[in-house]
């Protein structure tokens, strides 16, 4: 038999065990096609219909021509109008609103007097990226907004703006990316390593035929569950100390407080992380295809959670799957907490986004351990 012979038999017998594995078949022209979708349609690093608050104090012609034009922009949608302070602390420290502008009561006054009054502009900076396109389209507005308006005995000169945008980047003046990703790395962190080690870890025990060992004694399925998965949640919280110790000392991240939910939100997403891992273990019949199980859940997990990419310049359809998907909710939690000092009351509907995550999961694991005992 000739040597190309022989090749071409080793490789026919390859594509028919390639076949076989249907989940090793379906990475292969799964990821590349994930990877083209993603990249190509969510992918947005200038996003735009920003939701914004409102405070018009002034409520006259030119504070509404003025609202007209920062919304003309593109970069802003009015989601409401706020009635004080109050409202726009509260809608910037939940996140339901990444602008909050204020028109001061006497605008309209001091613009016919040519007093230079100012428009105060509040950004979320806490994901510099996602603002600055933003900022930057206000740059021109205070020449253009009031043109229709100021004609006739109030006309300015072309070269002097009738007013001024004060901008103000809350919780990250400096416009520092590190304060954004650094706080973000710690859901990356842990999804990477709490899912593919439990992942690994026990279909390793199936391959080499421990767990039938142990399927043989009166253990439960949740006392399986448990005393497994236990370690790793000591694992998963050194790894989130030494990242926040880290990210202060050598970033400067600043810590500014909101304990009690980051730790809320740290403890549920360890565990349902790690029943998501035990969940794959069932599922899977070798480690490569656990490892495979992984890949295909942390790379949308990296790519939809808002980690790398403004999670608000994706379009309408990549937002419901990120939404899905429970780093997502968890780097709203870590990023609320130490950015802005926010609590489990504002932090809450990630908080219970992560609780269904964590008893959907583990109830998913249990039901498919039980199968795979049966």
């Amino acid at each position: 038999m000739q040597a190309s012979t022989r090749i071409t038999a080793i490789m026919i017998k390859e594509f028919i065990q390639l076949t076989r594995d249907r989940l090793t078949y379906a990475m292969i022209l799964g990821v590349p096609i994930m990877q083209l979708l993603l990249f190509g349609f969510a992918i947005n690093t200038d996003p735009r219909d920003l939701p914004a608050v409102l405070l018009d104090l002034d409520n006259s012609a030119y504070s509404r021509s003025v609202a007209a034009a920062i919304r003309n922009t593109g970069y802003f949608t009015f989601t409401e109008e706020a009635s004080g302070p109050a409202d726009i602390d509260e809608a910037i420290e939940t996140g339901t609103a990444q602008f909050a502008i204020t028109i001061p009561a006497d605008f309209s006054r001091r613009v016919v007097r040519d007093d230079n009054p100012q428009i105060l502009v509040e950004a979320d900076a806490s994901d510099p990226t996602t603002v600055g396109s933003a900022l930057a389209a206000l740059s021109n507005l205070p020449a253009q907004a009031l043109a229709h308006d100021l004609s006739g005995p109030t006309a300015r000169a072309p070269a002097v703006p009738p007013f001024e945008m004060v901008i103000h980047r809350r919780y990250n003046p400096e416009a520092i990316t590190a304060y954004n990703i650094v706080p973000g790395l710690l859901g990356i962190v842990l999804t990477m390593t709490l899912v593919m080690m439990t992942a690994l870890a026990l279909t390793r025990e199936r391959e080499r035929g421990t767990m039938e060992t142990l399927l043989s004694t009166p253990v439960e399925p949740i006392e399986v569950m448990i005393g497994k998965l236990a370690p790793y949640v000591g694992i998963g919280a050194i790894q989130t100390v030494i990242i926040l110790i880290l990210a202060r000392l050598i970033f400067g991240v600043p810590l500014s407080g909101g304990w009690d939910a980051l730790t809320l939100g740290v403890l549920m997403f360890i565990i349902g992380s790690l029943a998501l891992g035990f969940l794959f273990s069932t599922v899977a019949k070798s480690q490569l295809q656990a490892m495979q199980m992984s890949v295909f859940y942390i790379l949308p997990s990296i790519l939809l959670s808002g980690f790398m990419f403004p999670f608000r310049g994706m379009p309408e359809w990549a937002q419901v799957l990120g939404t899905a998907i429970p780093v997502t909710h968890f780097l709203r939690v870590v990023r609320g907490s130490l950015l802005k000092g926010v609590g489990i009351a504002e932090a809450w509907p990630s908080l219970l986004a992560l609780a269904i995550f964590v008893v959907v999961v583990t109830a998913a694991a249990m039901s498919r351990y039980r199968t795979t005992l049966d």
